[in-house]
C-alpha cells in the first residue's frame, strides 16, 4: 500500500526531515518501512496499514509543529511517535476535535502527554495535591512535573516554586563544596534545570531565582519548614530514608502542591537504609488527594535505545529472582 505526504515547499520537507535528508534512516526505522523522497512528495511503502496510518499520523503532527520549529532531531521525533502508537484508526489519530487531552501551558508554549500514563500523570497533578510520578529514566515524569509547578507559578496560581533532592552522595553534609548552597548543589539539581531550561530563558530562571520565585535546597534544609502557597518538586526520591520522605510530606500546608518523582530500580542508599519511596507506595495508598502514577519502557519518551535499555535491566533483574 503506497501512501504519501506531499509538502508545501521545500523548505517545509527540510525543517521535518533535516538538512540533506538527515532524519530519513531514521524515520525508516522508527516507522519500519522504506521511504522515498521525489520532488516535495514522501512515499511510504507498506503493507502493513497500521505502519501507512502511523507514517500520514506521525508526518501531519510534524508539519504542524515545523510551522515554528526549524529542525527536528532524532529525539523530538520519536517523542512524536511514541504518541501516536495507540493502534486508532486514521481518521481518530487525524480528528483535530480530539481535543480533551490535558496539556500544561508556559507562556507560549506548550506540554502535551506523549503516552496515556504520561495523561493520567497530568490529570493527576491537575486534581490531587501530592502526585507521585515513579518509573525508569526518560518517562518524561520529571519534564512534565516541571511544567507543571511552572504553569502554577508564571500563572500566578502560586507563590513559589521550590526544587528539592536527597544529596545522597555528599552525604547530606555540603561544607566542603566551594561557594553559596545553590552552587552547592546545583550539579544534583541539573536534571531539573534541563527541563526548566526547556522551557524558559536562563535570563528568566535567574530573575525568578533572585526573586525568590524559585528556590532551591537539598531536602536536609526542609525540616522544620511550613510550605505555603507553594509548588515543591522533590526529586530522585528514590534516595530517600522513611524518616525524611515523612518529613517533606509533613511540611505542605493547605494551598500548596507536592510532586514526588523517583526510580526505584536506581536506589543509592547504604544497605542497611530503606528507601522513603518503596515505603510511601506500601503505606500511603488510598489517601484523598494524593495519588501514584507508575511508568514503564512502553511510556520512555527520551529515545528508543532508552526504552531497549530498560528493558534489558528489567529482564535481568527478573531472571536473577
Amino acid at each position: 500500500m503506497d501512501r504519501s505526504v506531499v509538502f508545501s515547499s521545500e523548505e517545509e520537507m527540510e525543517r521535518v526531515l533535516g538538512i540533506n535528508d538527515r532524519n530519513l534512516p531514521y524515520l525508516e526505522a522508527l516507522l519500519g518501512c522504506d521511504l522515498f523522497v521525489k520532488g516535495i512528495t514522501l512515499s511510504c511503502l507498506s503493507k502493513d496499514e497500521h505502519v501507512t496510518n502511523r507514517f500520514l499520523s506521525l508526518f501531519s503532527k510534524l508539519r504542524s509543529l515545523a510551522e515554528n520549529q526549524r529542525y527536528f532531531s532524532e529525539a523530538e521525533i520519536f517523542m512524536e511517535y511514541q504518541s501516536l502508537k495507540s493502534d486508532q484508526s486514521l481518521e481518530e489519530l487525524l480528528d483535530p476535535n480530539q481535543s480533551d487531552k490535558p496539556f500544561i501551558t508556559i507562556h507560549n508554549r506548550f506540554a502535551y502527554p506523549k503516552s496515556q500514563r504520561q495523561e493520567s500523570y497530568i490529570k493527576s497533578m491537575m486534581d490531587n495535591q501530592i502526585v507521585f510520578g515513579i518509573g525508569p529514566a526518560g518517562t518524561g515524569k520529571t519534564y512534565l512535573a516541571i511544567a507543571y509547578a511552572l504553569s502554577q507559578l508564571l500563572g500566578g496560581k502560586r507563590n513559589k516554586l521550590i526544587l528539592t533532592r536527597p544529596i545522597v552522595e555528599a552525604g547530606e553534609s555540603l561544607g566542603f563544596l566551594p561557594g553559596d548552597l545553590a552552587q552547592k548543589i546545583n550539579p544534583y539539581l541539573r536534571p531539573l534545570y534541563d527541563a526548566m531550561e526547556a522551557m524558559l530563558s536562563l535570563q528568566n530562571i535567574r530573575r525568578l531565582e533572585e526573586n525568590g520565585s524559585i528556590e532551591i535546597a537539598p531536602l536536609a534544609y526542609m525540616r522544620g519548614r511550613s510550605l505555603h502557597n507553594a509548588m515543591v518538586i522533590l526529586d530522585e526520591a528514590q534516595n530517600t530514608t522513611k524518616e525524611q520522605m515523612k518529613m517533606f510530606l509533613t511540611r505542605l500546608g493547605e494551598n500548596s502542591n507536592a510532586i514526588i518523582t523517583g526510580d526505584v530500580s536506581q536506589i543509592d542508599l547504604p544497605r542497611h537504609k530503606d528507601s522513603g519511596l518503596v515505603h510511601a507506595m506500601h503505606i500511603l495508598h488510598g489517601i484523598q488527594g494524593l495519588d501514584f502514577i507508575t511508568f514503564d519502557s512502553r511510556d520512555v519518551v527520551r529515545s528508543r535505545i532508552v526504552q531497549h535499555i530498560v528493558d534489558a535491566y528489567s529482564s535481568d533483574e527478573g531472571s536473577e529472582r
